[in-house]
């Protein structure tokens, strides 16, 4: 495993001497604390957040009105060619139980339960041929956030953090805000730094828990600030003489780092975590207006409204302080009642307060990086691990679709107010089959973006450069601005 040190002065291994010497000539300089000394080309972008919508959003109910469905709702479905279902979702053709209607100059049709966004979509881009590897959600998990189908491989998020370092020494450089509930499926897999140096991995924040970072503050009353201090600097001497009889492993500088970076946490995280000098019309946009209120035990709007509007507010804090890359989820793992956006019973029970809080507070998120200046340069990315077909289950439900599927960008050199890639006419695959749009392909655009060539920024790992993209991707230029 190579830390910062050691990865510069290996030739060979990803960006050894040889390739720092024949970068491009651009003086872009990247943070000093990432492994990119100068980036590949000028970047567009500095900052990322990322909204992942854990259990297969269905793209068919949100973004990809399928007027055939319409037409053709309660008949047999037929695909003209054999389709291997995950559960038993061959059932009669399904229209969306949602009203689309046209917004924006181009007349982008979205679903009745995502109107928010509406105000958006001429600066949004929407991917809508999207294909996936798998139908199982672990997997299909892991590839969207890893670009791996299998467990062992950092995050986007950490790859960022790893190649460009931190804006701000004192916040961590990539933070996952996830469901209130619980983790989606993986957990911390899904954002862990697997081999890069450990500091890259996730910081994990519940802004709605009483403690919204584990560990970060002691709560025994014998604790002083002037013990605290004393504690961290002999931890802090001892760690160093430790790193010094053990050069090369980067588990035991991230420990160094965590202590360094706790400590000046305590002071700024609580500050970008603390929602009160907020406005009230910037607290009413993102939907917490309704401070100290209750919620039914069913999943509903008001409540998917203020917790993922929490997030995206405080995802705006953390991006506008300097934190590089931040992911906000909605949905936990599978269970009942239903408490994720794996409709296989009911897409309406499911779907309207889900996408109805997502949308708020994804066009909360979106105006107000415009409105400060901030979206020119950060990239939002809506994903989700799969879509869902376009026939129903069990009357009212969909299954698994990995054969198309929905993303969609906006903001930092992303061309807003178009549709890239359309699917078929029942929203079942690509219209195109031979070119559709992989993971890789997103990936490799953002990277791109952020002034990274994705295949370049590589760490040999068992004998193998290994790269976010693995041997895939393309930059998808009909989306750049």
């Amino acid at each position: 495993m190579l830390n910062r040190r050691t990865f510069l002065s290996q030739s060979g291994q990803g960006f050894g001497a040889m390739a720092l010497a024949t970068m491009l000539h651009d003086e872009t300089r990247a943070a000093t604390n990432g492994v990119l000394q100068t980036l590949h080309h000028p970047p567009k972008a500095r900052r990322v957040v990322q909204l992942f919508m854990a259990g297969a959003a269905s793209h068919i109910d949100l973004f990809d009105h399928k007027p055939m469905l319409d037409r053709h709702h309660g008949e047999p479905s037929d695909f003209g060619e054999h389709v291997e279902a995950f559960q038993n979702g061959l059932g009669p053709w399904m229209k969306s139980p949602f009203a689309f209607a046209p917004y924006g100059e181009n007349g982008k049709r979205l679903s009745e339960v995502v109107q928010p966004l509406g105000d958006c979509v001429d600066d949004i881009a929407f991917v809508h041929n999207m294909v996936g590897k798998t139908g199982v959600h672990s997997q299909a998990t892991y590839l969207q956030a890893t670009g791996f189908q299998r467990p062992g491989f950092p995050g986007m998020g950490s790859w960022v953090s790893y190649g460009l370092g931190s804006e701000n020494e004192n916040l961590p450089t990539f933070v996952v805000l996830p469901d209130h509930r619980g983790y989606a499926s993986n957990g911390p897999k899904n954002w862990g730094a697997a081999f890069l140096p450990a500091s890259s991995q996730g910081t994990v924040i519940f802004p709605q828990r009483e403690n919204p970072i584990e560990d970060l503050n002691a709560k025994a009353e014998f604790v002083t600030a002037k013990g605290d201090r004393d504690g961290l600097a002999l931890l802090r001497e001892l760690n160093h003489r430790f790193e010094e009889e053990r050069p090369g492993d980067s588990r035991l500088e991230a420990r160094i780092r965590s202590y360094e970076l706790a400590a000046a946490m305590q002071l700024s995280a609580p500050e970008a975590l603390d929602l009160s000098d907020e406005p009230l019309h910037v607290l009413k946009a993102y939907g917490l207006d309704r401070a100290g209120a209750t919620y039914p035990d069913q999943i509903n709007a008001p409540e998917e409204e203020e917790y993922f509007g929490r997030k995206c507010l405080i995802a705006r804090r953390l991006l506008e302080r300097g934190v590089r890359f931040v992911q906000i989820w909605s949905g936990n793992d599978n269970g009942f009642p239903r408490r994720n956006w794996d409709s296989h019973e009911d897409v309406q029970r499911d779907h309207d307060p889900l996408a109805r809080g997502m949308a708020r507070g994804a066009a909360a998120l979106i105006k107000d990086l415009k409105e400060r200046g901030l979206l020119e340069d950060t990239i939002v990315h809506w994903t989700t691990e799969f879509g869902r077909m376009p026939s129903s289950q069990g009357g009212r439900g969909r299954d698994h679709n990995p054969y198309v599927f929905t993303n969609w960008l906006c903001g930092g050199g992303i061309q807003g107010g178009i549709s890239h890639g359309p699917s078929d006419e029942w929203g079942y695959k690509p219209l195109d089959r031979n070119h559709p749009t992989q993971v890789y392909d997103i990936h490799a655009t953002m990277l791109h973006l952020l002034g990274i060539d994705h295949t370049r920024l590589t760490v040999r790992h068992d004998g193998i450069d290994r790269r976010l993209t693995d041997v895939h991707g393309h930059v998808i230029s009909d989306i750049l601005s």
